[in-house]
């Protein structure tokens, strides 16, 4: 199937279907499933190979948010920043494992975005970013990236419970307030604990940095926002003029290679402090 097709594929609408698998219930649309498996068909795992066929699918925020009780879903047609990354990583994983199937990209994803790869459970899923690196790193899915110093000159101390101090913002958490004590017990799992990141005032295009950066790393971009620990994600990309971001977009309402640097990006948004780095 050409990249033109496959694009006309997710983007198609469909009612949502829900099939008990061998790992859980999944939400999905037949056009997604579809998808999938077409791309697994491929022999290209390479990172960025796998996020450029999804350039131009409309960012949607609350994508997982569209059942009354927790399941795995899978939407290829409709990406927040999360969900993103999480299904290019599930998709490469199984193209190098030679799994070719609907079931073993189901079973990639829910290990990828439950803590322990456990069963779908609103209180199970990696809400915050640091605490889905530190999960994903201790199942082999990724390896935090910390050195050299520089450009790994700063020390973000995690202290995050915007969630639990935010519960109207959150649907599902919202309507099962009796859930509150389990998310905040995710938030103590992390809070307090410190990560080398580069800040954005050493995102320059050196060979120093992209020497520490590679095309495809995952790129979590640090908050200064009261109770929050990363505030957008995506892949790095490196063009001639320096590092850019792979990302599904709120501003450009979809997936796009972002036309600017990382370091104008980022010296556009006050609230943004610098880079954390993971490679799958």
């Amino acid at each position: 199937m050409s990249s033109r097709s496959f694009k006309r594929l997710i983007a198609a609408g469909c009612m949502l279907l829900t099939s008990v698998m061998a790992i859980a219930q999944v939400t999905y649309t037949r056009q997604d499933s579809a998808a999938v498996v077409d791309i697994l068909r491929s022999s290209d795992a390479s990172t960025l190979s796998i996020a450029r066929r999804f350039l131009k699918v409309p960012y949607v925020a609350h994508t997982l948010e569209v059942n009354k009780e927790e399941q795995l879903v899978v939407n290829l047609h409709e990406l927040d920043c999360t969900t993103f990354v999480e299904t290019v990583l599930a998709l490469k994983r199984c193209i190098e494992a030679k799994q070719k199937t609907f079931d073993d990209y189901c079973k990639e994803l829910q290990k990828i975005r439950y803590e322990g790869g456990a069963a779908p459970d609103y209180r199970k899923r990696l809400h915050y970013f640091t605490l889905w690196m530190d999960d994903n790193e201790a199942m082999g899915v990724v390896k935090h990236v910390s050195t050299p110093n520089p450009p790994y000159t700063a020390v973000q101390k995690v202290n995050v419970d915007y969630m639990t101090t935010h519960v109207n913002s959150y649907k599902m958490l919202k309507a099962h307030p009796a859930w509150k004590p389990a998310i905040r017990a995710l938030e103590q799992k992390i809070n307090g604990k410190k990560y080398r990141y580069i800040p954005k005032s050493q995102i320059k295009n050196t060979k120093l940095l992209r020497q520490c950066v590679h095309d495809g790393d995952i790129i979590s971009i640090l908050t200064n926002i009261k109770g929050l620990d990363t505030q957008h994600i995506g892949f790095a990309v490196w063009h001639k003029d320096g590092l850019h971001l792979l990302n599904a977009s709120s501003i450009h309402k979809k997936v796009v290679e972002e036309p600017m640097t990382l370091r104008q990006y980022l010296g556009k948004h006050k609230t943004m402090t610098g880079i954390r780095v993971c490679r799958p």
